[in-house]
């Protein structure tokens, strides 16, 4: 019938149940220590080598008459299960014990077990856990493998070289596998550690730019309202704004500064949002800089939407940045801080006049064209607005020095372009 869903077999859900359970089983065994696990292995592993029906499985090579079962095969036999204790910390010293112990065990004929595979397991681990002398042990392996096939050989063993060229090869197969899982344990480690020294890098990076954006703003609205202050000593009350003004930026400098001295002195298991700074607002930033003498106008047009945070950010640096370039390369100069927001963007302009010409080159602006300053401060900008899947511009027009972005509210995804772009923003209000 339309609409139905089909019923899953009954078979498959007993036996999907029984695969998640052994992946449950799995997890926790690997979330022990190793040492644990070796010690709880070579106990089992011991106790099921005298399991009668597990002896058929047991390794077996001279094929010499067979004994029956004695204290002598009863020892040998916990010679090649108990070295598996240590087979994580000393492998080499398991294998020794382990093969010397299957060499004799096989000499005397003793019965055949489980067991045997000691030998095998502890090959594998001198393949992968061997830290040194990852020649050398090999080399030793071969050699009383040699002794070994004299003995057998001595004591009329029917195997010919074939066999025991073969024996050799399946041996070393094993000790290759254990090769190759430390080959890519060592990759992944790497990987890991690559990863982790970009995510460092990554941070320096983003804390960089922080303090640059911070130190730059802060600093420079304090010059600049200093410098008003000291022709203003025959007015006492701007005088005493003009501290004022100073005194609250130079306390928003320190607030700032001392939250990025904390996220410095954080450990990385933070919360990747508890390293984000928390964004002011646009108007306290327009208010603080008409304070220290700039004319600013803020033209807000829609209602702002819920953003993520990095967004709300993203947004505030930009017009705290280009803020700080209209104080410093035109002071005085009118410059327009205009937010249009909408349901998936909030679109960030600022306009300062009279700074279109001899202003220095800059690789934010691209295919060569000016740029305010010459430092990193619209470089950092294109990086954090393209970084949120946005558009950044920045340039001269008719009416100054424009820097336009386009910032996603959060519910766009990333790489996401709807509308014009930042750049065709600038040109047809240019054009207009």
């Amino acid at each position: 019938m339309a609409g139905q869903v089909p019923k899953t077999p009954a078979g498959v859900r007993p036996l999907a149940a029984a695969v998640d359970r052994l992946r449950m089983v799995a997890r926790w065994w690997g979330s022990r220590p190793a040492a644990t696990r070796d010690r709880e292995f070579a106990v089992v592993f011991s106790v099921l080598s005298f399991t009668e029906p597990l002896s058929r499985i047991g390794a077996r090579f001279g094929d010499l008459p067979t004994h029956g079962a004695s204290v002598a095969s009863v020892l040998l036999t916990l010679g090649q299960t108990l070295p598996l204790v240590v087979r994580t910390r000393w492998p080499a010293i398991c294998l020794a014990v382990a093969g010397s112990s299957f060499a004799v065990h096989e000499s005397l004929g003793c019965p055949p077990t489980v067991g045997g595979l000691g030998l095998y397991i502890a090959l594998y681990s001198v393949g992968a856990l061997q830290p040194r002398l990852r020649r050398v042990v090999p080399a030793l392996a071969t050699g009383g493998y040699v002794v070994f096939s004299v003995v057998l050989h001595a004591l009329g063993s029917p195997e010919g070289l074939t066999d025991y060229v073969l024996f050799y090869l399946a041996l070393a197969a094993v000790w290759g596998l254990g090769l190759l899982v430390r080959g890519r344990r060592a990759q992944e480690a790497e990987r890991r550690r690559l990863s982790a020294e970009a995510a460092v890098a990554a941070e320096r990076h983003r804390l960089a730019r922080e303090l640059h954006d911070v130190v730059t703003h802060h600093v420079t609205a304090m010059v600049v309202q200093a410098g008003a202050a000291q022709y203003l000593t025959g007015a006492p009350d701007r005088v005493g704004e003009a501290l004022a003004a100073i005194n609250g930026t130079g306390r928003r400098a320190l607030a700032e500064l001392r939250f990025l001295l904390g996220v410095l002195e954080a450990t990385g298991d933070a919360d990747p949002r508890a390293r984000t700074p928390v964004p002011g607002r646009v108007p306290d930033l327009v208010e603080q800089t008409r304070a220290g003498g700039q004319p600013v106008e803020l033209v807000e047009d829609g209602e702002q939407p819920a953003m993520a945070i990095g967004a709300r950010l993203t947004a505030y640096r930009v017009v705290q940045e280009s803020l700080t370039n209209a104080v410093k390369y035109a002071a005085g100069r009118p410059t327009l801080v205009r937010l249009t927001h909408t349901a998936d963007w909030t679109d960030v302009e600022v306009t300062t006049a009279g700074t279109a010409d001899g202003v220095p080159p800059s690789a934010a602006v691209r295919a060569g064209g000016p740029h305010l300053s010459g430092g990193r401060g619209l470089t950092g900008l294109r990086e954090r607005v393209e970084m949120l899947g946005g558009e950044f511009a920045a340039g001269p027009g008719p009416d100054g020095f424009r820097v336009c972005a386009r910032i996603p509210t959060g519910s766009s995804l990333p790489g996401r372009r709807g509308g014009q772009p930042a750049e065709a923003q600038c040109d047809q209000k240019e054009a207009s």
